[in-house]
């Protein structure tokens, strides 16, 4: 059987959703404005982070970090994706394949780590509130914020280092809409076994581990909002913390689905709709869920548009949107 080093390869051919006329067009049109929306969403929360002295704490630090993640996230794999769309050609350079494979899955990983971090933040912010600012001071949060990146890229470079010493069986063709780390390993024909177990042990740091930390603040989080004497009150947090946790079970749970499947199971056409969402569903959301409807983002973002003369069709948009109790 013909074998190709990797590096030899110099494109590869993308099929998406090419075997599926109708559905390719929903999928671009409805890709295409979660894209729209995700960049609209982070870009403004970031920029009324920055702008806004009230919003200088860690809980929009971190948002700020994962607004920024998300905007790399969807970028790299959605922005080749619609290019592709347009032009007609599903064709990738290698080290275009290569940049996206590490970036894409970097900003993942990275992300995995810092909703885990997000979620201790409050855990602290609301179980130990008179501690909140000695014990997340601004030290601690960037310290927090570099360890979720560090280990991110790190862990992501080791990964993908691992598959490109590989060698293809002679096809180029990688049956998804980007170079999705699995969808490429599956065009190798050598022993992937050593592979297979260094991103298993990844994916468990990754993504199982993170998930328990953030059910574990949680619990603690929902157990002090029982103690809320105001019916109102506690229905309000309650609320938020079901948002929450609503977007960290979508994200995580299609991620664990993907990654941590068994090596037997096929389900290529099916992965694909599973990485649309946590590729883009999920940062689209995040800066609904986490920001947007909270009070002290709103009324900086009622701040910054006010001096826009569009303005006020954003702010009675805004307005429409629940506001959250918590800090």
């Amino acid at each position: 059987m013909f074998q190709a080093n990797l590096t030899y390869v110099t494109h590869f051919f993308l099929l998406g959703f090419s075997h599926y006329p109708k559905v390719e067009v929903i999928v671009f049109v409805l890709c295409l404005l979660m894209y729209l929306i995700t960049l609209l969403g982070n870009i403004i929360l970031i920029s009324i982070t920055i702008l806004d002295s009230h919003l200088h704490k860690p809980m929009y630090f971190f948002l700020s970090n994962l607004s920024f993640l998300d905007i790399w996230y969807t970028s790299s794999a959605f922005t080749p994706m619609l290019a592709n769309f347009v032009s007609g050609e599903y064709t990738i350079s290698f080290l275009g394949c290569a940049a996206q494979m590490y970036f894409s899955l970097a900003m993942g990983s990275t992300e995995c780590v810092l909703l885990s971090m997000m979620a201790y933040d409050r855990y602290v912010a609301i179980c130990n509130p008179l501690r909140y600012p000695i014990i997340m001071n601004k030290r601690v949060c960037v310290q927090i914020a570099a360890s979720s990146w560090v280990t991110g890229c790190l862990t992501t470079l080791v990964e993908t280092v691992y598959v490109l010493q590989l060698s293809l069986c002679g096809n180029n063709t990688i049956n998804h809409f980007a170079c999705e780390i699995l969808a490429v390993l599956k065009l190798v024909c050598v022993d992937t076994s050593m592979v297979e177990l260094i991103m298993l042990v990844i994916t468990i740091f990754l993504l199982p581990m993170p998930m328990l930390l953030i059910c574990i603040s949680y619990a603690f989080i929902l157990s002090n909002i029982l103690r809320i004497s105001s019916v109102d009150g506690r229905s309000k947090a309650f609320s938020t913390c079901a948002a929450h946790l609503t977007v960290v079970v979508l994200f995580y749970g299609t991620a664990l689905s993907m990654y941590l499947k068994p090596s037997a199971v096929d389900s290529q056409e099916i992965d694909k709709f599973i990485a649309l969402v946590y590729g883009g569903l999920t940062p689209m959301l995040n800066p609904i869920i986490y920001s947007l409807r909270n009070k002290e983002v709103k009324a900086a973002v009622k701040k910054l548009l006010i001096r826009n003369p569009f303005g006020t069709v954003l702010i009675s948009a805004l307005n429409n949107i629940g506001a959250s109790t918590l800090p």
